[in-house]
């Protein structure tokens, strides 16, 4: 994201495009007082910073939201990235792929202890790296 990057701009074109004007304008419409704050560090956070990051595309965003969704049991929000995987080019054989992989991984992996396991392997691959360039040998 580049210099001039604004986040609620950057959200509100990727929020429309995912889940369709119609959805949007309605919450946007039912929005009040209490939660307008709420609402704009959703579409700046989530929307404007995570969603519209280029490293995965919108189909393997849209398949790791579900993923999340699906597993911590928030059935409102499933239902509602199961509509926008139309707009994202995940088909239904992806959403019952990834619904395959939330039966044998939910819940069993502790965010901590993934978090630990994976800042060792990518520092162990560095060192991997850095030894086969110099010429050494792992």
């Amino acid at each position: 994201m580049t210099d001039g990057f604004d986040p609620f701009t950057a959200g509100m074109e990727t929020r429309r495009r995912v889940l369709g004007t119609t959805h949007v304008d309605r919450a946007e419409g039912a929005k009040t007082s209490f939660d307008e704050r709420f609402q704009r560090m959703i579409t700046e956070a989530a929307w404007g910073h995570v969603w519209s990051n280029d490293h995965f595309t919108p189909r393997e965003r849209s398949m790791v939201t579900f993923a999340i969704l699906a597993s911590l049991g928030r059935w409102d929000e499933v239902e509602m990235h199961v509509r926008a995987s139309r707009n994202t080019g995940a088909t239904p054989e992806d959403l019952a792929e990834v619904l395959m992989h939330v039966a044998i991984y939910a819940g069993i992996p502790a965010a901590n202890h993934a978090i630990k396991i994976a800042k060792t392997t990518l520092a162990a691959m560095d060192a991997e790296r850095e030894s086969e360039m110099s010429g050494g040998t792992t």
